[in-house]
């Protein structure tokens, strides 16, 4: 049996960035408390090995003054400024690891509202990172859409000028879909393709093995967006595609009579689990 793992699996730059910066802080901080805000990423497996190893979660939507003076590390997902403020002044550190091209799209909402713009937003509303992008909003002229029904039904003021921005884990066939149904209506709209260039490489690769193989294993964490993209992506190539967090979550049933088998993974997927996976194919 043939195994094709994507040379695209695995953790992103900001991913990689925002966890060295929590393990970084472990070892630098030791006499403090060191907070994650949320999830510092979305996997389940990374997640709890940090809390094993002293961090502790900050709720979101919390009162940061109720937990005891530390240091708080921002997730990859970015946060609101709102939410920024309330850390800092209730007398927490922070350590920002939003992912640069989250902080991009920050600068960019900032700027834009602060110039009259209306921001329309490409991404799951309740999705951390549209949710902090939001807080960067100067006003209420923004609007979030996700799928071509609400792309068909959007309206807005002709006299608008529409700044749109994707979330950076944004289906990329689905970005230029849901553009072309908006530049129809015949608004003013700056569209910026904001997807970052990792989501891209990595739905391009894994739509083509997906295309090659009999079975396609899509690692991540179930609350990940990008890997659900992924699956999304991998399903329309390869019927036999499979959403996995960890080894334990297939039965090596479904490789009998297979001779190719494809492996992709999210942006949160740590080495060690794709490592694991493929071994497990390999029996």
């Amino acid at each position: 049996m043939k195994i094709t793992i994507a040379k695209s699996a695995g953790f992103c730059f900001g991913v990689q960035r925002a966890v060295d910066l929590v393990m970084n802080a472990i070892e630098t901080y030791q006499d403090k408390t060191i907070y994650t805000y949320g999830p510092i990423i979305h996997n389940e497996t990374v997640v709890a090995d940090l809390e094993r190893r002293g961090v502790v979660i900050m709720e979101e939507d919390c009162d940061p003054g109720e937990y005891e003076k530390g240091i708080v590390i921002l997730r990859s997902h970015g946060v609101s400024k709102a939410v920024m403020d309330s850390i800092r002044d209730s007398g927490h550190e922070i350590i920002d690891a939003t992912c640069p091209f989250v902080s991009k799209i920050h600068r960019l909402a900032s700027e834009h509202s602060k110039n009259g713009d209306r921001i329309l937003l490409l991404g799951d509303k309740d999705h951390p990172e549209i949710r902090g992008i939001i807080g960067w909003i100067c006003g209420d002229r923004y609007d979030v859409i996700k799928t071509k029904e609400e792309a068909e039904n959007y309206t807005a003021d002709s006299t608008d000028k529409i700044i749109l921005l994707s979330q950076t884990t944004f289906n990329l066939h689905k970005f230029k879909e849901l553009v072309e149904i908006l530049t129809q209506k015949g608004y003013d709209i700056n569209a910026l393709n904001t997807i970052c260039n990792a989501t891209e490489e990595r739905q391009e690769e894994a739509a083509r093995i997906a295309g090659e193989v009999d079975v396609m294993f899509v690692i991540g964490g179930r609350n990940s967006s990008n890997s659900q993209k992924l699956y999304e992506i991998c399903k329309k190539r390869c019927s036999g595609t499979y959403f996995i967090q960890t080894k334990d979550d297939f039965d090596l049933s479904v490789l009998q009579s297979v001779n190719n088998v494809g492996i992709t993974a999210g942006a949160s997927t740590p080495v060690n689990i794709i490592e694991e996976v493929t071994k497990k194919c390999q029996r």
